[in-house]
């Protein structure tokens, strides 16, 4: 989601529509999935979105062509060495994805955070700097999870406001301590107009001696958190690596791929927040039964 002023430049876009000069827009970005797979080929007109309940008519739709600031977003705690090493493996691969203007800044992650590379279009440069300052940093410690993800919403809410697609992919076996309120994150989020992806990396065996571990002693379980359910409220994807690689370009290539749906901002305060929920026409659950769509669940007013 991201709420703008006309100062966007929509004459990016395949088909600038003129509206007048004090209207301003909320632009959500969603994804259709059918569980499985990322579904394409949908219009404008196959999308129903309602802002605090009310029927909101898209002004504009796109798809791709909006430039993209990403966060990769890496646990370093010190179960994550050997999944880190090869999702980098992969990293040449997955980051040709990303189309040119797009840029990349890098965070890592246990008991704090850390800015290991700012905003860069030099893809080779990230490329360089996930082996060399995050496969060749130290691991270890704790995972507090939602409080690096916080620590990139809020990185995010420190940089100028721009046209700019924003979302967070972080990388984790989704074991974290609790670290702060999922509700805040969230907000933060919201606020930031950042979705959260992530992809879960876990090495074979792990999810059941985990399992065991929490059966018993169920404290572990009731001190656990994870992110999925921050992702589906900003409208982010997640996905459970079976293979790191392959998942890593797959992550990548859903978060550029994602439509932009624009419509008129409602009245509203600064600072309030807003809840959003966005379908799919009737025409298109009739071609697409199974269908759902992935949007942010609401926003925060600037």
């Amino acid at each position: 989601m991201f709420v703008l002023d006309l100062l966007l430049s929509l004459m990016l876009l395949q088909e600038a529509p003129t509206f007048r000069s004090d209207v301003s827009l909320v632009r959500l970005d969603a994804e259709v999935t059918d569980g499985i797979r990322t579904l394409h080929g949908f219009h404008k007109e196959d999308f129903v979105v309602k802002d605090n309940g009310q029927p909101q008519p898209v002004l504009y739709f796109s798809q791709d062509e909006v430039p993209l600031d990403l966060i990769l977003l890496f646990d370093i705690s010190g179960s994550m060495r050997h999944n880190v090493q090869r999702v980098a493996a992969s990293a040449n691969t997955a980051l040709t994805e990303l189309r040119p203007g797009d840029r990349v800044a890098i965070m890592t992650f246990h008991r704090s955070s850390r800015i290991v590379a700012q905003f860069s279009e030099d893809l080779a440069g990230v490329e360089r700097t996930i082996n060399e300052r995050v496969v060749g940093g130290r691991f270890g410690g704790g995972t507090r999870l939602l409080a690096g993800v916080d620590d990139a919403a809020k990185y995010f809410l420190d940089q100028p406001r721009n046209e700019r697609r924003r979302a967070v992919l972080i990388l984790t076996d989704d074991y974290g301590q609790r670290s702060r309120k999922s509700s805040t994150v969230i907000h933060h989020l919201w606020e930031a107009d950042a979705s959260l992806s992530g992809l879960i990396i876990r090495h074979a065996g792990e999810q059941a001696v985990n399992t065991v571990a929490m059966a018993m002693n169920p404290l572990l379980l009731a001190l656990r958190e994870g992110m999925e359910g921050v992702a589906d409220k900003t409208g982010g994807d997640t996905l459970k690596g079976g293979n790191a690689g392959e998942d890593f370009r797959e992550m990548m290539r859903r978060i550029r791929q994602r439509y932009s749906l624009y419509y008129a901002m409602p009245q509203g305060k600064t600072g309030e927040q807003r809840m959003v929920r966005v379908d799919l026409s009737s025409e298109a659950l009739s071609r697409y039964p199974h269908a759902r769509v992935r949007a942010p669940k609401g926003y925060v007013m600037r």
